[in-house]
């Protein structure tokens, strides 16, 4: 018999059940506290030595001191001021090729120095985890958050990647579509406060979702609400959960609202995209889009329509709110220097086509955008620290330094674009430094990395190596095709006295102000 049997039949047993109430109700008060009292110890107990332990480098400095007091004091420091830590851990140590750590709630993450990204980039992802980091960060274990399916970054980089002229097209047809219905009413004579990062993201979520399944799936207002709420309740839920120890999150997981409806969101997701599914598989029909690469793509299990489903939401979850955060903090910056829209607006005269959209060849010359997406970044990433990798089992670098098991590894990317010996006077924000890159060379190779979606050892936003977000080409142009549609029908400010919003440190997170507002007004016609 099972152990489900077994305890199936005594739950039904009416002789037991009566002998387990009798027995309860004896117990008195104090009974019932040092039940609980051993309960949490043995689980306490259990989870200390259970659990894998973390061993440190001897000789490694620890930012903040390397006492255990300290690194627990540090840990919850991190939560809060991890730009300000990584900083001084970088310009202390790493800048010079040395590693540290940085003390988290994850425990102490190991900075690694740039030059052994080539040794690691490549390794293999059961030995150095990719996807662990990500789990991690977001309770994927409760939250669903993160996959180890490829179905999508092969997609992507197979299918979107090489089609993406032709859904740029579509998407900036949404676009219009987005404003009309999305953004706030404004009049040509009076100034309307908008907020800011909550537009964006509804904007987004619909371009994107134009991008995932074309008008059909961009137009289904539950789909919509459901991506943008799955990785916003995921997110809540995952900072409550972080809250409990790791032995009580089985339980706390059942009592978060915000991770209990997440189940309601993937159901939402099958609701849209299996009737999508089952229609195409019936009429043999393929539109340029995501869902119909994954359907075409899928092997084995992935050929589950609700697992395709699942990774659509998942996916929902990277590429809504990492680019309306980008996107977002563009804004903020053009808003706090006004001179830059009407170089924007010139740039677009120049390489839109008649009917006021971009095409391949001109979202490649926006040279001065693209130069202002890359600054923007450059100051406010969406995380302080890529290149996160968990590595499962003692792993031996070039040079012989063996990084521990159970170790989390880093790259602190903000640090190092601020790093002088990389970009001059990094402190000041130009908004043409990538401009003047290109120009002053005529290295193709040089020319590459002054673009927004280079990813290389001094530009590390978007990860590097193999598992470098495969998206972001996508992402690229649709923050500029939105942010220019933005400038030619509104023009943009902050109100009075009012300063550039200040980015919210939540750990690794480095996350526009979701309270701020920006004034619009629209721009009359001629």
């Amino acid at each position: 018999m099972s152990s489900n049997s077994i305890l199936d039949t005594a739950l039904l047993s009416p002789r037991l059940y009566d002998d387990v109430v009798g027995w309860a109700s004896s117990l008195s008060k104090n009974d019932i506290v040092g039940i609980l009292a051993i309960i949490i110890s043995t689980a306490v107990l259990w989870n200390y030595f259970s659990s894998p332990k973390q061993r440190l480098v001897p000789g490694i400095p620890v930012i903040g001191g390397a006492s255990i007091k300290e690194r627990i004091r540090n840990r919850e420091r991190f939560r809060h001021d991890s730009k300000a830590m990584l900083t001084e851990g970088y310009f202390r140590n790493n800048v010079n090729g040395g590693f540290f750590y940085v003390p988290s709630p994850l425990g102490e993450r190991l900075m690694i120095p740039v030059r052994y990204l080539e040794d690691l980039k490549t390794a293999p992802i059961d030995k150095v985890d990719f996807v662990g980091t990500f789990i991690e960060m977001f309770e994927g274990k409760y939250t669903t958050f993160g996959s180890r399916s490829t179905l999508h970054p092969r997609t992507v980089k197979a299918d979107l990647n090489q089609h993406l002229p032709d859904v740029m097209m579509e998407v900036q047809d949404e676009i219009v579509e987005c404003f009309d219905q999305i953004f706030p009413k404004c009049s040509e004579d009076e100034w309307t406060a908008v907020p800011l990062v909550d537009v964006i993201t509804r904007i987004v979520a619909r371009v994107s979702s134009r991008m995932f399944g074309g008008p059909e799936l961009s137009r289904n207002s539950s789909w919509v609400a459901a991506s943008i709420s799955f990785a916003l309740d995921g997110y809540v839920g995952a900072q409550k959960l972080k809250k409990y120890p790791e032995f009580l999150k089985p339980i706390a997981a059942r009592l978060i609202p915000e991770i209990r409806i997440l189940a309601k969101y993937y159901q939402e997701a099958e609701n849209a995209a299996l009737p999508m599914l089952a229609e195409r598989a019936r009429t043999g029909k393929r539109p340029k889009d995501l869902l119909a690469w994954m359907q075409d793509a899928a092997v084995g299990e992935e050929t589950d329509p609700r697992f395709i489903a699942g990774i659509l939401l998942k996916i929902s979850f990277a590429a809504i709110h990492t680019t309306a955060a980008a996107n977002s903090q563009l804004i903020f910056d053009i808003c706090q220097r006004p001179e830059l829209a009407t170089l924007l607006r010139e740039e677009f005269n120049q390489v839109a086509n008649e009917d006021g959209k971009i095409n391949k060849k001109g979202f490649f010359q926006m040279h001065i955008m693209d130069s202002i997406m890359k600054e923007s970044q450059r100051f406010n990433p969406l995380l302080l620290i890529t290149f996160e990798r968990i590595i499962t089992e003692d792993w031996r670098l070039s040079d012989g330094f063996v990084i521990p098991a159970h170790t989390t590894i880093g790259v602190p990317a903000q640090a190092i674009a601020m790093d002088p010996k990389l970009y001059a006077d990094p402190e000041t924000f130009d908004p043409l430094r990538f401009v003047k890159l290109r120009q002053s060379t005529d290295d193709p190779a040089v020319k590459g990395k002054a673009q927004f979606v280079a990813a290389n050892p001094q530009s590390m936003p978007f990860g590097y190596g193999r598992h470098a977000c495969p998206g972001r080409f996508f992402a690229g142009d649709e923050i500029k095709a939105i942010t220019m549609y933005l400038l030619n029908n509104y023009d943009i400010k902050f109100a009075e006295g009012q300063t550039r919003p200040t980015s919210m440190q939540v750990e690794t997170q480095f996350l526009p102000d979701h309270s701020a507002t920006i004034l619009c007004r629209k721009r009359r016609t001629t």
